[in-house]
């Protein structure tokens, strides 16, 4: 029989850590949908690398936010057992991955923030938090030197590339503010020293964007308006059909091991 959805209290700490597991998950889960079918063999193991690393950051997140929960949920629970509209990622991160072009402008826009993210944590007050950024940054650091890397080879190089590469920042683009929200639900961590104010880490993304767009010869879009919604469970129709392929084994076979 199908395992039934769990219950989450979500204290504003437990839901602060939910929210970046959320995020290395989905992302984590899009990246490795790239094996088999990356553009080369050196890629296809890179990419699902880059899979790995956050796929090891959602385990350590998820762990921390069943300690601080403490309701007898785990890692797998977490992960295997909630619906979509109780995920809490970013849009941008369970988006369909589309070209080549479009996986690298959704990982440099996502890398851009997340590297600087993870390097101001590690001075969070939660010790735990503050451990999995040391780690965190270090992975992030590569992560967002691959992605500028593409960026500037795909933008600078032919004229489809280019082409794909501007479709792709413009089609991403209206979902990179997200990245920077603080709901009242995470500004009382802030002011406890446990989170990052996102706002805070804005002129460091805005530089590194726009040092790599000029690189890349790519135009940064004009329009202003931002998509939102994910933080708080309202998410795309794509994140259902991700989590459909991705929980099926534990909620069909619930408690199965290997």
């Amino acid at each position: 029989m199908a395992t039934s959805s769990i219950a989450v209290n979500e204290t504003p700490h437990t839901l602060y850590v939910l929210r970046r597991a959320d995020d290395a998950l989905v992302l984590g889960h899009r990246l490795s949908e790239w094996v088999g079918h990356a553009p080369t063999l050196e890629e296809e193991m890179a990419l699902a690398n880059l899979g790995l690393d956050l796929i090891g950051q959602a385990r350590a997140l998820y762990t921390h936010a069943a300690a601080l929960e403490a309701a007898g949920n785990d890692e797998d629970r977490l992960a295997y057992r909630r619906d979509a509209p109780q995920y809490r990622n970013l849009l941008l991160v369970e988006l369909p991955n589309g070209n080549f072009a479009h996986t690298i402008v959704r990982q440099f826009l996502y890398a851009s923030f997340a590297d600087a993210y993870w390097r101001a944590m590690q001075t969070s007050a939660d010790a735990t938090l503050a451990a999995i950024a040391a780690k965190a940054e270090k992975e992030t650091r590569y992560h967002l030197r691959h992605a500028s890397d593409w960026m500037i080879r795909l933008g600078d190089g032919t004229a489809e590339s280019r082409a794909r590469s501007q479709a792709a920042l413009d089609r991403l683009w209206p979902y990179s503010g997200e990245m920077f929200e603080c709901d009242a639900a995470e500004r009382g961590l802030v002011n406890a020293g446990v989170a990052v104010d996102p706002a805070s880490l804005r002129a460091e993304w805005d530089a590194r964007v726009t040092a790599a767009l000029a690189q890349a010869t790519l135009a940064r879009p004009a329009g202003a308006w931002m998509q939102t919604g994910g933080r708080s469970g309202r998410h795309t129709e794509h994140l259902g059909r991700l989590l459909a392929e991705m929980q099926h084994l534990q909620r069909t076979y619930p408690g199965a091991q290997w």
